[in-house]
C-alpha cells in the first residue's frame, strides 16, 4: 500500500496533539490537584476558532489575533489547554494578591498555583511536540478565542491554544502579514 504524504503528516498531528494531551494530563501539579481542561479541536470548530481570532482583532484593534488565526487556517489541528478557576486552599498562600481562596473566587480572580501549573502543562505539551518534531506555537490568542466560544468550562478564565503543523517551512517562524496564509 502506498501512503500518501499529506494523509500521513495529518495523523501525524493527530496523534501528537493526542500524545500533547497525555502530556499535560500528567503534567506535576500543585498539591497534586488537576485543574487543567484540555481539547484537541479541528475542522469545523478550528475554523470558527480562526473567525473567532479575527473577530477579537476587529474589535479590540490587536492584529495579532488575525495574524495568529491565518497560523490556526494553515494547521491541521490545535490542542487548547485551560486552567479551571479552583482554588487550591492553602492557608496563607495568598499568591493571587487576596487574603484567602474565598476572596479570591469572590473578586473572580485566578488561582495562581492553577495558572502556574496550566504553565507546567504547556511546557510539556509543546515538549513533546518538539520531540516528535511537529512545528507548533504557543498562542493567548486561540487560548481566547476558545473561552469565547465556549469551547472550555465556564469557570476557565486563562488558556492557551497550540496549533500544529508539518510543513516544509515552520508556518510559526516568519509571521510577517505578507508571509502568514490567510
Amino acid at each position: 500500500m502506498i501512503y500518501n504524504n499529506i494523509e500521513a503528516e495529518l495523523r501525524a498531528a493527530r496523534t501528537v496533539a493526542e500524545l500533547i494531551l497525555a502530556a499535560a494530563r500528567t503534567a506535576p501539579k500543585g498539591c497534586g490537584a488537576d485543574n487543567l481542561a484540555a481539547m484537541i479541536i479541528d475542522g469545523e470548530e478550528k475554523a470558527r476558532l480562526a473567525d473567532q481570532m479575527r473577530k477579537i482583532a476587529k474589535e479590540t484593534g490587536e492584529d495579532f489575533f488575525a495574524r495568529d488565526a491565518g497560523n490556526v487556517d494553515a494547521s491541521p489541528v490545535i490542542v487548547i489547554l485551560g486552567a479551571l478557576r479552583n482554588p487550591l486552599g492553602l492557608s496563607h498562600c495568598s499568591y493571587c494578591g487576596f487574603a484567602d481562596c474565598a476572596e479570591m473566587l469572590k473578586s473572580g480572580a485566578n488561582c495562581a498555583f492553577t495558572v502556574t501549573d496550566l504553565g507546567i502543562a504547556v511546557g510539556s505539551a509543546v515538549s513533546i511536540a518538539a520531540d516528535h518534531r511537529m512545528d507548533n506555537r504557543v498562542m493567548f490568542s486561540a487560548g481566547k478565542a476558545a473561552i469565547a466560544l465556549g469551547y472550555l468550562p465556564d469557570d476557565v478564565r486563562v488558556a492557551y491554544g497550540i496549533p500544529l503543523s508539518a510543513s516544509s517551512k515552520s508556518i510559526f517562524f516568519d509571521r510577517s502579514p505578507e508571509n502568514v496564509m490567510l
